[in-house]
């Protein structure tokens, strides 16, 4: 505890670090407080049904990366998901298209071009999703709810339109927010908006499964919370393994010299991570799962869509994990390039003992990433599968989504992200860091 305390002590010693701290925590309270404000001519007693069609499913994951603005149809209704939409196909572009391939070598001017792209992918899935939502919401609530048009005259489209337009506009303010906290704040502004949007939901869940414990000894009682609540940690122990876990590949590099100095002659490695696909294959999975509601309205596909839509059934979960293990190593392919890697390695002089430079290193490299996603595959889709094991165990559902799934990866990574970056502050200024042994490792992203 002596320790924690001089730590804290130390963080705010550091000017800038305060600097950045304080204006972190500013903009994320701009952020909480706008999920509150209601998109104007909408009666807020009448939005139940909409939070309460909120709780599942793809809309549930949007639910919660907006931290519950989704469901209470605010401003920020749509939080950053448009530009994560738009980040990830432009990430895709990159690895097909040969201009955005170019863009990507082009180093610092080329990220610029490529965020400037993203930016505008970003207006026009909004100019897609805005009305969208709009609609979704005209369908869930009471005509009676819309004050704008029952008391105000206002006519259907003009209230869309400008509902729209408000909409875009908070989601735009919402990204310039996750970018000014990455430029001027702590950690990646947009990683931690979404996990600020989770825990937001954590309290809530938290004590909704102490007072479910706690109310009756039918559900188990003080000792079945305190059993949860220990699995709970060691799932979130394991988690930061999943995240952490790299295989270390050596890369030796030639020596140098250059007037009086001899350059290279090191030997360094290339941290392969077991989990380089982060959150995105569980994403991509949930939302391959929502198509077996399409043939619902058929008899003869019906029981077969009822089977392939209970979150909690075995044949959901059982493709569910599958599709998690597929679209890990389908993304892994994406962003990982051993090609890239081993053409890198020989323009600086390196190779790796006892592989041929050049096709050879490339067929390694991809080797060990085929072997080292096999497992973390697996895990990961464990960990997607954890959240329907709570609630047949008889977790909460508001309280079960954090035992696994998109929640708590997010969470984890941010969290040592941030924490690894505080950390560096704390060993330039020579200060000890924020462990008594090793120092913290966060993620490639997200």
């Amino acid at each position: 505890m002596k320790k924690f305390i001089e730590t804290i002590k130390n963080i705010f010693k550091i000017e800038e670090l305060r600097t950045r701290l304080g204006y972190t925590m500013l903009l994320i309270l701009v952020y909480r407080l706008g999920c509150f404000v209601v998109l104007p001519g909408i009666d807020t007693t009448m939005l139940a049904q909409l939070q309460s069609s909120t709780q599942g499913g793809l809309v549930g994951l949007l639910n919660m990366f907006s931290g519950g603005a989704f469901g209470n149809a605010s401003i920020f209704a749509l939080g950053v998901m448009p530009y994560i939409s738009a980040s990830i196909v432009i990430q895709l572009l990159g690895m097909f298209v040969p201009f955005f391939r170019k863009l990507q070598m082009e180093g610092e001017s080329g990220r610029k071009k490529m965020n400037q792209y993203t930016r505008f992918l970003t207006v026009a899935i909004l100019c897609i999703q805005g009305p969208a939502y709009i609609a979704s919401i005209h369908s869930q609530i009471p005509a009676a709810a819309f004050l704008a048009e029952t008391q105000f005259g206002w006519s259907r489209f003009a209230y869309n339109l400008t509902a729209t337009i408000i909409l875009m506009a908070g989601s735009l303010f919402v990204m310039w927010l996750g970018e000014r906290i990455t430029d001027r704040g702590i950690g990646n502004g947009i990683s931690l908006i979404i996990m600020i949007g989770i825990v937001a939901r954590l309290p809530f869940g938290l004590m909704t499964e102490i007072g479910t414990k706690l109310s009756t000894t039918a559900t188990g009682g003080p000792m079945a919370l305190i059993a949860e609540l220990i699995v709970w940690f060691l799932v979130i122990v394991a988690t930061i393994a999943l995240v952490q876990a790299v295989r270390k590949v050596p890369v030796q590099y030639a020596k140098r010299v250059v007037g009086n100095r001899q350059y290279g002659g090191v030997r360094q490695y290339i941290p392969l991570k077991i989990n380089a696909a982060g959150v995105m294959p569980i994403i991509f999975a949930q939302a391959l799962m929502l198509f077996p509601l399409l043939f619902s309205r058929f008899d003869a596909t019906r029981g077969v869509a009822a089977a392939l839509s209970n979150y909690t059934g075995f044949w959901y979960n059982l493709i569910f994990g599958f599709l998690v293990v597929i679209f890990t190593y389908f993304y892994t392919a994406v962003t990982v390039n051993p090609t890239m890697m081993a053409e890198d390695m020989r323009k600086n002089g390196g190779f790796i003992p006892g592989v041929k430079p050049g096709k050879p290193t490339v067929n390694y490299l991809d080797d060990i990433m085929s072997r080292v996603t096999l497992p973390g595959s697996i895990f990961l889709a464990i960990i997607a599968i954890l959240p329907a094991i709570a609630r047949i165990l008889g977790v909460s559902d508001a309280f079960a989504g954090f035992f696994g799934g998109t929640s708590l990866l997010i969470l984890v990574g941010v969290v040592l992200d941030t924490l690894q970056q505080i950390e560096s502050y704390l060993l330039m200024r020579h200060y000890d860091g924020l462990m008594k042994t090793g120092r913290i490792s966060g993620r490639s992203g997200m």
